[in-house]
């Protein structure tokens, strides 16, 4: 009895330390050599990564709201047991209650869950409503699923439609991801509002970006919509999670999120070279980005930037 306690007790203490201590992780990311933050999978990792957008926020804090609760009805349930297992065990109570029936427990435990229920229905609600909300949106993206790479098309950007492939293991470079690395990254504006309609040449694929709260099944023949709005520059990974074939594990997807001005840029030049089916490369716009915070930081005394050659280097 005394041991089921101290296992109960020890798992909630566990998981709200957890909890706790998670938001804390978002400050140690690694950084690429152009001093952007690398949002990719780590060792020994067993929550959400850390949120990047309003979505995964919202999608963390229901996670933590409903873990919360599941603790306590979990918590309570076991007291309940242990009163039972203690004070109506054979030695103490040799003869069994005839009871039946209890108004006060019936109504009880019909109506507390229906409240608990209540409590979570309204926040999930709202953050379904969150989702659905496509509105003010800046650009849109098509994505498109092929066996077995992605492939982006730029709305409103006429021609700037590329592909984008998982790099060979043979190929990386120092400081690219095996098996999340891509030739052509998606490139996008940070803190603007991006919508993806997302679709699929074959069979089905998911296009999953978890920093993001982006989760949405490609479907040959149907456009699904998703949205996004990056909260800082950086690099973000994802992959198809859906098992689409014997190539599943060569559909990484690479976003690489620029401030606005670098990523005007980028976007003129890709339209400038559609016509030649080039993409321009990514890396000098972010080393752009960062000399332009630098410039802008040695403006204002008393600010401090990281170290734009922070390992690990990744390159592009």
């Amino acid at each position: 009895m005394k041991r089921s306690h101290g296992f109960l007790i020890f798992g909630l203490g566990a998981a709200a330390l957890v909890a706790a201590a998670h938001p804390a992780l978002a400050a140690e990311f690694p950084k690429n050599s152009a001093g952007f933050p690398i949002h990719a999978p780590r060792p020994w990792e067993w929550w959400f990564q850390p949120a990047a957008s309003p979505i995964q926020k919202a999608i963390d804090w229901m996670m933590q709201f409903v873990l919360w609760i599941m603790f306590g009805v979990v918590a309570l349930v076991g007291v309940l047991l242990g009163i039972v297992m203690v004070r109506f065990h054979a030695s103490r109570h040799p003869v069994p209650t005839t009871t039946t029936h209890n108004t006060v427990i019936e109504v009880l435990w019909t109506v507390v869950p229906a409240l608990l229920l209540i409590v979570i229905f309204v926040p999930s609600l709202n953050m379904i409503y969150q989702q659905s909300n496509y509105k003010h949106r800046y650009m849109t993206v098509r994505v498109i699923g092929h066996q077995w790479f992605w492939e982006y098309d730029y709305l409103g950007a006429k021609g700037v439609d590329f592909t984008s492939y998982a790099i060979p293991p043979n190929q990386l470079k120092p400081g690219e991801i095996r098996q999340l690395s891509a030739d052509h990254p998606l490139v996008l504006p940070a803190g603007k509002k991006v919508v993806f309609q997302i679709t699929s040449k074959d069979v089905l694929h998911s296009f999953f970006i978890p920093s993001l709260g982006v989760q949405r099944y490609a479907i040959p023949g149907q456009i699904w919509h998703q949205w996004t709005q990056i909260d800082a520059p950086g690099v973000y990974y994802g992959e198809c999670n859906q098992i689409c074939g014997m190539n599943h594990d060569d559909m990484p997807i690479e976003v690489v999120a620029l401030p606005m001005k670098q990523f005007q840029a980028w976007l003129a030049e890709a339209k400038k070279d559609a016509a030649q089916g080039n993409v321009p490369k990514v890396h000098k716009y972010e080393v752009l980005a960062e000399q332009a915070a630098k410039a802008k930081a040695a403006a204002l005394p008393g600010v401090t930037l990281a170290s734009a050659a922070a390992p690990p280097a990744v390159t592009h």
